[in-house]
């Protein structure tokens, strides 16, 4: 099992999912210099091609993109790294998604906009579960 200490001394690989450029751009700004390796998608398709090429061990996934569903991409995603805790974010104030994630396998989820050191802390959990699993 990871203890506390041990998700801060090694980086965690996050991949944030979200066809928003500018607030992917800052959220990654803000992750990397909390000691997280992020990846960057703006689209589903995108997150498909990230995925592929690297690992990861969380995902933050917008619900609501351009491209695909947010709950699509979730399923996706799962198939493909079954493994992979996912935090998914709604700015819609849509519940009623997000608790459609969690039964999707979703490990939890956010409502945006969210602060920083809880979406760290959102994070760090996720993380910890996923490596005692």
């Amino acid at each position: 099992m990871v203890s506390e200490k041990d998700t801060r001394s090694t980086p965690i690989r996050l991949l944030l999912i979200d066809d928003e450029v500018g607030y992917v751009n800052v959220l990654s700004n803000r992750l990397s210099k909390r000691n997280f390796l992020v990846g960057k998608a703006t689209s589903g398709s995108e997150a498909f091609q990230i995925l592929r090429q690297k690992d990861f061990d969380v995902a933050v996934l917008d619900l609501k993109m351009e491209d695909m569903d947010g709950i699509e991409i979730l399923k996706i995603l799962k198939k493909m790294a079954p493994e992979l805790a996912v935090i998914m974010l709604t700015g819609h104030g849509s519940a009623e998604a997000a608790h459609e994630g969690i039964k999707q396998g979703a490990y939890d989820y956010l409502t945006k906009p969210c602060e920083l050191d809880e979406l760290i802390e959102k994070i760090r959990k996720a993380y910890t579960q996923q490596s005692a699993d």
